[in-house]
């Protein structure tokens, strides 16, 4: 089975953002948080973390500005309900971000977060997280989705980028994504 989006993973990041799994909307159009619902897009320009104007379609770019993208499953699509957690693949993730070793990831919504610290959503709280072992920061984020409107909270989102404008910039390097 292939994955559904392609990571954009590059050496030097700032953050990976790590969703569960696409929606089916992202899967379909090829396009990290494509759904018009989804505030990832609108958030991350109002946090400062991309600049304005920047358009979903132009998600491979990001990683010029610092970000990187994946999901803890990479071969299905849907709500968290439809794609299960047995799909995720905890050792692809981890391998992926120790390959690339930004300085921090960030995990939009709890489930994604819960796969891999093997925490159940109901224990996490947003924001930082205690530190892991050879691994960079983690923060764990309200879901972006429309869907998950009801959590919504951008002061978890506006304390990452205040954490990551508070770090000396990195070189990035010139490398494609994937």
């Amino acid at each position: 089975m292939s994955d559904k989006l392609p990571d954009v993973l590059s050496p030097g990041l700032d953050v990976v953002f790590v969703g569960t799994a696409a929606g089916t909307r992202s899967a379909d159009e090829g396009i990290y948080y494509a759904h018009p619902g989804n505030k990832f897009w609108r958030t991350a320009i109002a946090i400062g973390l991309l600049p304005k104007g920047f358009a979903p379609a132009d998600f491979r770019r990001a990683v010029e500005h610092g970000i990187g993208f994946t999901d803890m499953c990479k071969t299905r699509s849907g709500s968290d309900v439809e794609i299960g957690s047995d799909g995720f693949d905890r050792a692809r993730f981890e391998r992926s971000i120790r390959r690339v070793t930004p300085r921090a990831v960030a995990f939009t919504s709890k489930k994604a977060a819960s796969a891999w610290l093997r925490v159940p959503t109901s224990k996490l709280r947003y924001g930082e997280q205690d530190a892991v072992d050879g691994f960079p920061a983690v923060f764990v984020l309200p879901s972006p989705s429309g869907a998950a409107a009801g959590h919504w909270d951008e002061a978890p989102w506006r304390a990452l980028a205040a954490w990551v404008k508070r770090r000396p910039p990195r070189p990035r390097t010139a490398r494609s994504p994937g």
